[in-house]
């Protein structure tokens, strides 16, 4: 993946070190959220992101200082996804205007440990996610940290998979799906709501692969990128999930979809790089 040198997105908030930081940081208390306040950000985190919690443990104290802006690494970070972030405009751009449809640029928001969205109140043990009602994708970098450490992914365009995935429910809300879905998921059962989330998942990888077809030349990407996402995508199933977490798996508490699919439908968006190849809702293609 070639991307150094490459134009950065204007739209990206870095709010790491400010406000509401990571717990611990700065020499004062602890930030600690009420029960409530908990419930609500992991349930945002297994709606809208890849719910992690289970894994990585509560954020306590100090970690990495790949969150905090200055430090190289954190800047590397800031970089790297000011250019996916870039990519994905230039891509999603071109498919939209080719549909006679205007494009509208979201902002990716950097921050450390704890920030407000529209959703609510975004930690970073919930993972990266999407907020629609602010049209924004909220990510702590150091996500890449522990996928790379805890989960073994590897290579660079992991990291920005996970950023075309959070992109794609931007696509997703612009299209009207993700307030189609939605209405759907409050008149069903739970399982029939799970359902609906799998496949509102899945459509979101096939739309990071459509990005990575796209942006397959300009960033000279290679059969080992496409390895390394496909292998994140394996990781952060809901079947790999579960078992490492609870040592068992339940299919009909899947939100996001088992390893197979995940893996299946961002190959079949990266293989086709048509949009209309993505239509999870059939349900002839689960």
């Amino acid at each position: 993946m070639d991307w150094r040198g490459r134009r950065q997105s204007s739209n990206v908030e870095d709010r790491r070190g400010r406000g509401m930081g990571r717990f611990g940081r700065g020499g004062g208390a602890p930030i600690k959220l009420s029960g409530l306040g908990l419930v609500v950000v992991l349930l945002l985190g297994a709606f809208f992101g890849v719910d992690l919690s289970g894994i990585v443990g509560p954020q306590t104290g100090p970690t990495s200082s790949s969150s905090t802006p200055g430090d190289p690494q954190a800047e590397e970070y800031k970089s790297f996804v000011g250019v996916v972030l870039a990519e994905t405009e230039e891509v999603w751009g071109r498919i939209f205007q080719a549909s006679n449809l205007n494009y509208q640029d979201p902002t990716l928001v950097l921050f450390s440990g704890v920030t407000s969205s529209a959703c609510g109140t975004a930690q970073s043990a919930m993972g990266p996610f999407y907020c629609p009602n602010d049209q924004q994708v909220y990510l702590d970098t150091d996500f890449f940290d522990v996928m790379r450490q805890q989960l073994g992914s590897q290579g660079e365009f992991a990291n920005a998979y996970v950023v075309s995935h959070e992109v794609a429910h931007h696509v997703q809300n612009l299209l009207g799906v993700l307030e189609q879905v939605n209405a759907r998921r409050a008149q069903v059962s739970e399982a029939a709501s799970n359902a609906l989330s799998v496949r509102i998942e899945l459509q979101a990888d096939c739309y990071a692969g459509i990005w990575a077809n796209g942006a397959r030349d300009r960033l000279n990407l290679t059969d080992d990128d496409i390895r390394s996402a496909l292998d994140t995508a394996a990781r952060i199933g809901d079947d790999a999930i579960q078992q490492r977490q609870q040592g068992y798996v339940v299919p009909d508490s899947f939100t996001h979809g088992s390893s197979e699919q995940r893996q299946e439908w961002f190959h079949r968006g990266y293989e086709s790089g048509d949009p209309d190849q993505c239509d999870t809702f059939n349900t002839n293609n689960l």
